[in-house]
């Protein structure tokens, strides 16, 4: 009689319960012939229960109770009680004959359960993710299609923003720097050119308020066009001479720093201190101390916006209905002639060729008392009103002596004399100097002719002829 064995149970316990007698709980299916026999576990469990021995031998109507899947001669057999389809069983060993009792109805030999069979191979699924966890996450095909989407479409994102953030890199380096060959113009010199520009405009205001009316509008000086009704007692700033090499940037900070005797050493100088860093404190402070010496460094190949001082807007000149400009007064292709020497430190020294000795560079000659004396008189207001009187007589061939009565407190004159060939005349010390106070210079004897005389600060006004028979 073949032996056959149930394996592969699902369930952790096996129901002993006839098909019919199931309780209160759902009719669960019979074993089958193929799961094999449980007898040989009865002297485990004992002989079973009389009431779970089936009566197989059954008529066709009747066949549909779960015992009739194995044959009648096995009344005996057991009934698997399971809820899930059982798996397919291990193969069975066939019986030996010895094993076979000769009697049909004898039990079969007590046999052993096999061991667990593994699990068939399974096909490979396209998620290796257990099934549990993808429907935890929602991880189905549709939505991994979608996860591929979106990766991809990532991927173009950012390939996009390096390519926007490396072409913007490229682009703002070369607004930083300048495009190559100088197609643009860095935007940092941009800036200081603008820059300059402001300040140029903004100096041009700070010295017609404050510098024009001793140095003139146009920083003429003595040689402004109305010098002789205005009076302007400042030095020539608008000369290319002074502007190459000795009006510079630390020159003038000084200057307006220290006052005007900075300039010739003369402690008494009319030019007072314009910074509020010095010594009394000035009026205006380091920005606009910067902004007056970048107009008077300004050069002339630029036009400049003449602006209101107080709103910063653009003058509209009357005349033309335009915005009125200027331009700067160096003049950036002035060269010196090659035989040129520096301009001197001291104005005066450039006006009169020395210094404190005759404009000759010989000493000053002692005066005589015995000579005849000329004068000649800077009243009250002679940088406007001019020498008193204007012509001079002398004696040919004759030294005398020419008394300079400066009365004027408001300015410092000089006076000095040249031929009629334009050299001057050697006087001794013609340092400009502050009334009310006079000074006599002892004068060579002079041949016969006419000779100039003037104030080499007010040159333009304070002049007169000296006539010599």
């Amino acid at each position: 009689m073949p032996q056959e064995l149930l394996v592969r149970v699902p369930l952790p316990r096996v129901a002993l319960r006839p098909p019919r007698d199931q309780g209160r709980r759902a009719t669960v299916r019979a074993g089958a012939a193929e799961h094999g026999s449980l007898l040989g576990q009865r002297r485990r469990f004992g002989d079973p229960d009389p009431r779970h021995r089936q009566d197989h031998p059954r008529t066709l109507a009747d066949r549909s109770g779960p015992a009739g899947h194995h044959p009648a001669a096995h009344a005996d057999r057991l009934h698997l009680m399971t809820d899930q389809t059982p798996s397919t069983p291990a193969p069975v060993p066939d019986a030996t004959p010895d094993a076979v009792s000769a009697e049909p109805g004898a039990d079969a030999p007590e046999e052993r359960l096999p061991a667990t069979v593994p699990p068939s191979q399974l096909t490979a699924d396209r998620f290796t993710s257990p099934p549990s966890l993808r429907a935890t996450a929602g991880l189905t095909p549709a939505r991994s299609a979608g996860i591929v989407r979106q990766s991809a479409a990532a991927r173009w994102v950012g390939f996009l923003t390096v390519i926007f953030v490396s072409l913007f890199i490229v682009g703002y380096w070369f607004y930083e720097l300048g495009a190559p060959l100088g197609l643009s113009t860095p935007r940092l010199a941009a800036e200081a050119d603008a820059q300059q520009v402001t300040d140029v405009e903004r100096g041009y205001n700070l010295f017609e308020a404050n510098c024009a009316r001793c140095h003139g509008p146009s920083g003429l000086g003595p040689n402004e066009p109305d010098a002789a009704t205005v009076g302007y007692i400042g030095p020539q700033l608008n000369s290319q001479e002074k502007l190459f090499s000795h009006l510079n940037e630390s020159y003038l900070k000084n200057v307006l720093t220290v006052g005007g005797r900075y300039v010739c050493g003369n402690a008494n100088s009319q030019m007072p201190v314009w910074s509020d860093q010095g010594n009394p404190p000035g009026p205006l402070n380091y920005r606009q101390i910067q902004e007056l010496i970048a107009f008077l460094r300004a050069t002339n190949d630029k036009t400049y916006e003449k602006r209101d001082p107080s709103t910063s807007e653009p003058i509209i000149d009357p005349a033309t209905g335009k915005v009125a400009t200027f331009t700067g007064w160096s003049d950036p292709n002035y060269k010196p002639a090659p035989g040129a020497t520096p301009y001197p430190d001291c104005y005066l020294n450039a006006l009169t060729g020395g210094g404190g000795a005759g404009a000759s560079g010989a000493p000053a000659a002692s005066i005589n008392p015995n000579a005849p004396v000329v004068t000649v008189t800077a009243p009250v207001g002679a940088a406007t009103a001019g020498f008193t009187p204007t012509t001079l007589e002398a004696k040919a061939n004759t030294a005398f002596t020419l008394t300079f009565d400066n009365q004027d407190n408001q300015a410092p004159h000089n006076v000095v004399i040249s031929d009629p060939s334009g050299k001057p005349v050697p006087m001794g010390d013609t340092t400009f100097f502050t009334g009310p106070q006079k000074k006599s210079y002892a004068i060579p004897a002079l041949t016969a002719g006419t000779y100039s005389f003037l104030c080499q600060v007010h040159p333009t006004v304070m002049k007169g002829t000296l006539e010599v028979k």
